[in-house]
């Protein structure tokens, strides 16, 4: 890096610090656009793949918990800031955006916007406008640090900030686990072929699923006229007014249409295939896409499960790990605070086996009545805070008591 970038690059971030708080710098990303290249999410399945991640991410409450030897609660000191991440987005708008830019252009970030008090909320930044520094030579800090440069679009203005700053959410794909790699740039000649095929479909129907046809003239023709001709033809037989009618033609002519048979070409099979693997490559089941040629609706809850454990898992485990470490204090990290997202809402089952599953809980002693009726939405009991077994279980380490002998006499059953 030349010394004239480096000088640069220190002096932006100096003038930064002074309103990186500021009013003024929070309605710059307020207001942060740039030219986004729609064409791959007009594309049928991919939209609706991204559509199945964002708001599978963005269902899931994410909850602040304290876990060690002593203690597994829930912490309610960032509430709000987890119900509404910033002024203008609420928790599942914010968390599904993140992860529609996560899978479309590889990367995610989120700005932290702290003041005196801890944190003050949180702002999605467009991928377009941040680019990832590295810090190889120690110009910012002693350590090989990563920075982030932000580029405003309106007014080319530019902030520098530390990887503390920034919670950064990558594709699991990437040469160098810092930038990530879309599934958009894998992908890209897939769904162009996609594209194609559904601009096909759609140019098909506006024509009234009419092929191309070859017309025949005895005489000639010359450029000029030849064109005027076809120009004719078809405003006759494509017109909005004519359009499946007979129209005449001059003598001489003839027109022989060219039939297309997409049955023969294995259009379907084949836009179907091209679909399966785009969903393949970001991790949707066929079920998903209402794809039941191999599967049915009584295989479809287990489905949902292969979905959370071989897709959604990789994804949660990043992002609670992410904002667990960019989000919390060292003191609060050693006390075993942490964030999850609640799964329970993905896994959720029938009411039938849902019923079973809390029973034998509370029936083990692994869940309390009170908790039970919390998560059912029913009241507390004033005898519902203690855990409670089957009369019948003795602890491990005692069995075996039972035919231990006492003096002379020998235990038997229903003896104190």
């Amino acid at each position: 890096m030349k010394f004239t970038n480096r000088f640069r690059l220190i002096w932006n971030y100096a003038r930064s610090l002074g309103d990186m708080n500021s009013e003024t710098f929070i309605n710059w990303i307020k207001s942060a656009g740039s030219s986004r290249r729609k064409s791959a999410i007009n594309e049928a399945t991919y939209f609706t793949c991204l559509r199945m991640m964002s708001e599978s991410l963005g269902k899931m409450p994410l909850h602040l918990f304290q876990t060690d030897a002593s203690s597994n609660k829930r912490i309610n000191d960032m509430r709000r800031l987890l119900l509404r991440p910033n002024p203008n987005m609420t928790a599942s708008i914010f968390w599904a955006t993140v992860e529609t830019s996560r899978i479309h252009f590889g990367n995610a970030y989120v700005y932290i916007n702290r003041n005196r008090n801890g944190i003050k909320d949180l702002w999605f930044l467009h991928p377009d406008n941040v680019e990832i520094i590295i810090d190889d030579a120690g110009i910012f800090d002693n350590q090989n640090g990563i920075w982030y440069r932000y580029t405003n679009p309106d007014t080319g203005k530019q902030h520098l900030f530390h990887t503390n700053q920034i919670m950064h959410f990558k594709m699991s794909v990437s040469s160098d686990g810092i930038h990530g790699v879309g599934v958009r740039d894998r992908l890209e000649m897939m769904i162009e072929g996609a594209l194609a095929s559904q601009e096909f479909m759609t140019t098909l129907n506006k024509e009234g699923l009419t092929a191309r046809a070859v017309l025949q003239y005895t005489g000639d023709l010359s450029g000029k006229s030849e064109t005027e001709l076809l120009k004719e033809i078809n405003k006759r037989a494509t017109g909005a007014n004519n359009a499946g009618k007979i129209f005449p033609l001059a003598a001489g002519m003839q027109i022989q249409p060219l039939n297309i048979k997409l049955t023969d070409a294995q259009f379907m099979e084949l836009r179907k295939l091209n679909a399966l693997q785009i969903a393949a490559a970001i991790g949707i089941k066929p079920n998903q896409l209402n794809d039941y040629e191999k599967s049915s609706y009584a295989n479809s809850e287990m489905q949902n499960l292969s979905f959370y454990t071989d897709t959604l898992l990789f994804v949660i485990e990043q992002y609670e790990q992410e904002v667990t470490y960019k989000l919390l204090t060292e003191s609060q990290l050693e006390k075993g605070w942490g964030f999850e997202f609640d799964v329970s809402v993905i896994l959720r089952a029938d009411q039938k086996t849902q019923a079973e599953i809390l029973n034998k809980y509370v029936d083990n002693g692994i869940m309390r009545t009170n908790e039970v009726r919390y998560k059912l939405k029913l009241p507390r009991d004033e005898h519902g805070d203690k855990l409670r077994v089957n009369g019948n279980s003795i602890p491990l380490e005692m069995i075996g008591e039972q035919y231990k002998k006492r003096g002379t006499e020998d235990l038997k059953g229903g003896d104190e």
